[in-house]
């Protein structure tokens, strides 16, 4: 199947059914699965033989679902967690504990921000936060001994600043750590990371890929490129043995290809059970079938929003990377020519007031915490996602008080903005 374009990998990516199998992906809705001897069973306990035993690690409903997104970002191997938060919680803690350090984009969504900043730096893992335009110089004088990853998101929410893929990746290496990006917003239809140099993906599936508002769920892609081996003293999690695996070194058995995630799986989805249900695996599958044709739409409404928006008087400011004069069009033209998303954030001129009061009066768009959704939603992150930010990090992260978030859905885009249109005239 990756042989076949993107289309058809959304499509019928990660299942294919035998003869007189269902043609749908089944929903495995059972806990447990049954085996004939312990010795079975024993031989998955100890990583020697693949299958299942309880959902809580696997299931098969979430591999065929994984497998596709693997196939949709160009990786070797993929798991689903049960959030996007999870994922990236997950893909750090993967590698990075008690000690160790991690680069991360200042623009990085607020509860991923605070997910680092505040309860992972209380296990000990520390983090830098970087300008996603800082210098390569700059950049160089974030890293530690002790760094464990970069992370940054292609399209950060709700900042909108497009990370330059290759920049980072280039500085990951050269200090022989991993690229972590969270590809949320691109969705792998605009923008697939790893052909740029990142070596592991997060999303939230909840958001694009899901596209209906109906499952919250998370998913992490391993590129199988990054050399753990030749790092080994950085990731003696990936390069030492298991213990609690009776022994297995994890990039000797699984190769570079599947070492990552299988050591995810085993121990941390095993230890903190941050499962997706098979339920939401399936309803994930049903979004990412029509991923391919829902992106394009949502970024023409976005783009039209966003260029009505820009010509209004009341409005401060646009941000939108499909914009021609916008500061990150020319990274969006290179890492996603074919569109970016349909999220828009624009600043009023009448500050926090202002924004309040054209929030309260859009009749089409939806106020809520939601994102990338099949319907439109709007958001004032002041006020809700980064609400637990100072004034100097709501500033780092690229957030004014007046700014709002505006999730253009897949509606007729003249009726997006005459909603906003009656909307502004409320304004003062």
């Amino acid at each position: 199947m990756s042989d076949y374009r993107i289309e058809t990998q959304c499509v019928q990516g990660g299942y294919t059914p035998g003869n007189g199998e269902p043609r749908q992906i089944p929903i495995y809705q059972s806990t447990t699965f049954k085996y004939a001897t312990s010795e079975d069973m024993g031989k998955l306990f100890d990583l020697e033989a693949s299958g299942y035993f309880y959902t809580r690690l696997q299931n098969p409903t979430n591999d065929y679902v994984a497998a596709k997104i693997a196939q949709l970002e160009g990786g070797t191997a993929a798991m689903l967690t049960s959030s996007g938060q999870a994922a990236n919680f997950y893909a750090i803690f993967n590698i990075a504990g008690c000690g160790d350090h991690v680069v991360a984009s200042s623009t990085i969504y607020g509860g991923t921000y605070n997910l680092f900043h505040v309860t992972m730096r209380k296990m000990g893992i520390d983090f830098t936060f970087v300008d996603p335009d800082c210098s390569r110089e700059e950049l160089e004088a974030a890293f530690r001994p002790n760094t464990k990853a970069v992370f940054g998101e292609t399209i950060a929410n709700p900042a909108l600043t497009v990370l330059d893929i290759e920049k980072f990746a280039r500085a990951a290496h050269a200090h022989g750590v991993p690229l972590i990006m969270d590809n949320t917003f691109a969705t792998p239809v605009n923008c697939r990371p790893i052909e740029w140099g990142c070596d592991i993906v997060t999303h939230s599936t909840t958001k694009y890929m899901d596209g209906h508002g109906a499952a919250v769920g998370g998913a992490i892609v391993d590129s199988g490129r990054f050399d753990w081996w030749a790092h080994a003293d950085k990731f003696p999690g990936l390069t030492t043995p298991d213990d609690s695996y009776h022994g297995i070194t994890y990039a000797e058995k699984f190769g570079l290809g599947g070492a990552f995630i299988t050591k995810c799986t085993a121990q941390l989805m095993r230890d903190f059970g941050s499962i997706q249900s098979p339920q939401n695996a399936f309803l994930l599958n049903l979004g990412l079938e029509s991923l391919h044709v829902r992106m394009p739409r949502h970024c023409e409404n976005g783009l039209a929003v966003a260029r009505y928006l820009k010509g209004h008087p009341k409005i401060s400011f646009v941000t939108y990377p499909g914009l021609e004069d916008d500061r990150y069009y020319a990274l969006a033209q290179k890492y996603m020519p074919g569109g970016t998303c349909g999220v828009v954030s624009f600043g009023f001129r009448g500050g926090r007031a202002a924004a309040e009061t054209f929030m309260k009066h859009l009749k089409l768009a939806a106020i809520e915490t939601h994102v990338a959704d099949a319907r439109t939603c709007c958001l004032h992150p002041a006020s809700a996602t980064h609400r637990q930010m100072n004034d100097a990090e709501l500033a780092a992260a690229g957030i004014t008080p007046d700014l709002v978030r505006l999730s253009c859905g897949l509606e007729n885009k003249q009726d997006l903005i005459d909603d906003i249109a009656q909307a502004l005239e409320a304004v003062d």
